[in-house]
């Protein structure tokens, strides 16, 4: 059954002001030192909206400070979800997942192996 283009509408509202309120608590208001430079890149709710996946993008992209970062925000979650709650002004805040988005990487090396295809192409 297709879902009405106002609920979509409202979730999509839901998920940039999610997007942006985490953003701002990730870049200024936590102190865990195990969180590193991240940017919140994407938010995805169910259609639900009991849950959220938020992808974050960690700075430096080394495996060992990503999975410090993730550790760091899964255990203020519960402070954000606090937070959100006070500032949007809502009855339900989603459950929070953080996940860490590696896409930035995947592209370039698709276009890494984009380009020696092209390169092996004009030489035969």
């Amino acid at each position: 059954m297709p879902e009405f283009r106002a609920r979509t509408y409202h979730r999509n509202r839901v998920q940039e002001t999610l997007r942006e309120e985490i953003s701002t608590m990730i870049d200024g208001e936590l102190s865990d030192p195990r969180i590193g430079t991240a940017q919140v890149t994407e938010v995805v709710m169910a259609p639900g909206g009991k849950s959220a996946k938020v992808l974050v993008a960690v700075a430096g992209g080394d495996a060992e400070k990503e999975e410090e970062t993730l550790a760091g925000l899964l255990a203020a979650r519960g402070y954000m979800r606090r937070e959100l709650l006070a500032r949007m002004g809502v009855r339900h805040v989603p459950e929070l997942t953080f996940v860490i988005d590696r896409s930035d990487r995947m592209q370039g090396r698709i276009d890494e192996l984009l380009g020696r295809a092209e390169k092996r192409r004009r030489k035969e």
